[in-house]
This record gives structure tokens, C-alpha cells and sequence, in this order.
């Protein structure tokens, strides 16, 4: 089976670098990968369309670069669906948005890990592409790999927050992503992620999950943004998202040329 780039630098306590495409097309994860130097790309799945044969092809364009793994952030529902597709594919690592307590927080691992006596996981023997199809089904490479998969959390509920420590304690939770877009939402404050009492929340969450062992990743849009996070002892970042750098570059340059053409 194929390694899993983000588990081996979670194991290593080594730092990694994703980020971020809305685009559902192979050649956006090839043009990632030929960076050379990204260590996963998150298909951002529950704010786009996307079908099952995408997936795959996704998952084909991921395994060109050695270097390379993938993640899916998903939909709270069909969670166990998508998540065993997405990992049949070939998409290594789940992301689950808006969990809200333990026993959310559980469905989530289960979902990922094999259903053995050892693992106690849901996810069965499926002749899926990451397996050969039918070639490693089923097999002990097949439910090490499904321990490899890194699992993800959003914490970016009022009750996540409320019920964290519970949450954390459930095995299997590798890291955890914060959800600020949300959190503010959820205690009436809308459109203020940027907040005081949602970023000391924020701070909170990050200090809590390095205390029981679990990586916050910090999300940027740019470089200098990582400087506060890494001096809170975070290690993991994903940096930016095509759909908005491409916004930025337009907006940004289209004013410039308007304003050469207009001084013209």
C-alpha cells in the first residue's frame, strides 16, 4: 500500500504544509504537486459538487508525486459514506466538519478505521482503488493503511468547544482544525471570527489539543501569518485556497492595469 506522507511527518514530530483546492480537477492537484515542496493537498468537498469517479481520478493524480497525500474535508452527513469512498479512492486523510461532542467525535474515527477486534473500527474489506481493487482488500496492509489515515476534526461549534476535552479523549483523533467562520456563528456573532472572545477561544482549543497530545493545524493565507501559531508550539499549516488566490490576483492586478489604461 502506498505510504501516507502526512502520517509519517505526524510520527516524526516534523512540521507539514497542505492547502487548499475547491477546483474538482485532477490537473489542480498536478499543478500542486509540481511545487515540489507541499506535503498534501485538502479537497475542500463540502463547499463544491463532486461524484464518485472524480474522486478516483483525484486520488490517480495525488499518487504521480512521491512526496504528495491528500485529505477530503467533509459534510457532517453522509459522514461514514464519504469518508469510505473518499479513502477507496486513494484521498488518504479525513477532515469531518462540525462535530459537536464524543460520541460525533467517535462515528468519525469509526468511519475511518478498520473493523477489527484490534482497530474497533466500521470501515470493512472494500475492493476499492487504494486496495487494487481487489488485489489488497481486506488484507493486513489493507487495515494498516486505515490506521495510517490521519483524522482530522473541525472544532467550530459552541458545544465542541463546550464538551473539548471530551472530545479529545476519544482515541484516534490525530488533529484538529479550528472552525472560526463557525464558532462565531454558533454563540450569535456573525462574520466575527476575528472577534477577541473567538480568538482567545481559538487559543484555547490549540492549547488544549497540544496538552493531550492531539496537533492543532492553523489555517493562513499568507506566510507571515504563520509566526503567532508556531510561537504557540503549532507545527502544521495549510496556506491558502486556489478559489481565493485567484480572487486576490484578479482583483489586485486588474486595478493596477485599469489604472495603467485609464492614465494612458
Amino acid at each position: 500500500m502506498r505510504p501516507n506522507r502526512l502520517r509519517q511527518l505526524l510520527n516524526e514530530g516534523k512540521p507539514s504544509i497542505g492547502t487548499h483546492t475547491m477546483v474538482f480537477w485532477p490537473g489542480m492537484v498536478e499543478i500542486i504537486g509540481h511545487t515540489g515542496i507541499i506535503d498534501y493537498v485538502e479537497f475542500v468537498a463540502e463547499y463544491v459538487p463532486y461524484d464518485l469517479e472524480g474522486l478516483e481520478n483525484m486520488g490517480r493524480a495525488v499518487e504521480l508525486f512521491d512526496h504528495l497525500t491528500a485529505m477530503i474535508k467533509l459534510d457532517q452527513e453522509p459522514r461514514t459514506f464519504a469518508a469510505t469512498r473518499a479513502i477507496g479512492s486513494g484521498i488518504q486523510n479525513v477532515l469531518f466538519a462540525d462535530v459537536h461532542n464524543a460520541e460525533e467525535a467517535r462515528e468519525c474515527v469509526g468511519a475511518v478505521r478498520a473493523e477489527t477486534p484490534q482497530t474497533g473500527g466500521h470501515h470493512g474489506s472494500g475492493d476499492r482503488r487504494f486496495a487494487g481493487y481487489i488485489l489488497e482488500s481486506g488484507s493486513p496492509q489493507y487495515v494498516q493503511a486505515l490506521e495510517d489515515c490521519v483524522v482530522a476534526l473541525m472544532i467550530e461549534k459552541k458545544e465542541a468547544v463546550d464538551n473539548l476535552e471530551e472530545i479529545l479523549s476519544v482515541p484516534g483523533i490525530d488533529m484538529v482544525v479550528w472552525g472560526g467562520g463557525d464558532y462565531s456563528m454558533s454563540i450569535g456573532k456573525p462574520g466575527q471570527a476575528r472577534d477577541p472572545d473567538v480568538l482567545a477561544t481559538r487559543d484555547y482549543v490549540h492549547k488544549t489539543a497540544l496538552e493531550m497530545g492531539i496537533q492543532p493545524r492553523a489555517e493562513i493565507s499568507h506566510p507571515e501569518e504563520a509566526k503567532p501559531f508556531l510561537d504557540q508550539g503549532i507545527r502544521h499549516f495549510a496556506l491558502g485556497t486556489d478559489l481565493a488566490i485567484l480572487l486576490n490576483w484578479w482583483k489586485e492586478n486588474v486595478e493596477k492595469l485599469s489604472e495603467i489604461i485609464d492614465k494612458s
